[in-house]
């Protein structure tokens, strides 16, 4: 079972939330939750990952995230009372649990975990509108590292040796369709930019995603504020 288990929630709450609900699985590719849809139920993911995304009034589709084992899914819309507020669509295999909305609720409100997951999700929101605005008024260039550093952060199976040597690496899961998705670009523009990044040693492409082969020179083109990444 995944031993990982969102921030405020005990190991003994996770034990139960990991084991409420029915089994479900999602092959990759597989819709797990459709924006717009009623809140019936969350998801506990155990393992796989899945990317989020939200579709915007005139069709635009913007991945948010990645999230991966330990996540709870459709949490934001079920303690908001409102329809889904994104997609989540699997990358991988993916395991699940689903809770009733109802029973969720009452695990959370006994537990007395609501506040706590209240927090964690309205954090998410901001999160998503925070990165909307932070690529908005940025150049194609600039947007697409910005947009590697936040998957290469946010994918739980992305970061390589980030402690060793002076060249870490890591793997961002996402082709080039869907790192035009992420930033709002045409997948030519995300081309003709990753190009631009593999002639300066930055980046190099696989089978399974973008490989940052130079993650700290990739962080210093971003600026400021990305030591840590």
């Amino acid at each position: 079972m995944c031993k990982k288990r969102p921030v405020n929630v005990s190991a003994e709450g996770w034990e139960r939330l990991a084991t409420a609900g029915a089994a479900r699985s999602f092959d990759a590719g597989d819709v797990l939750l459709r924006q717009g849809d009623p809140a019936a139920y969350v998801l506990v993911l155990l393992a796989g990952r899945v990317k989020v995304l939200r579709t915007a009034p005139n069709g635009a589709v913007l991945i948010l995230a990645i999230r991966g084992p330990g996540e709870i899914l459709g949490d934001i819309s079920v303690l908001g009372g409102g329809d889904r507020s994104a997609t989540v669509v699997a990358i991988d295999s993916c395991e699940t649990r689903a809770i009733p909305a109802d029973r969720f609720l009452h695990l959370a409100r006994s537990a007395g975990w609501e506040t706590q997951l209240l927090i964690r999700a309205m954090g998410r929101i901001r999160e998503g509108e925070a990165w909307r605005a932070e690529i908005a008024g940025l150049p194609a260039g600039p947007r697409l590292i910005q947009a590697l550093l936040r998957f290469a952060a946010s994918d739980p199976d992305a970061s390589g040796p980030a402690a060793s040597g002076p060249a870490a690496s890591a793997v961002v899961t996402l082709g080039q369709a869907e790192l035009g998705q992420a930033t709002g670009l045409a997948r030519s523009t995300v081309a003709a930019e990753l190009a631009r990044l593999r002639r300066l040693g930055l980046v190099a492409t696989s089978h399974h995603g973008i490989v940052i082969t130079d993650l700290r020179g990739l962080t210093a083109m971003a600026g400021p504020g990305h030591e840590g990444v």
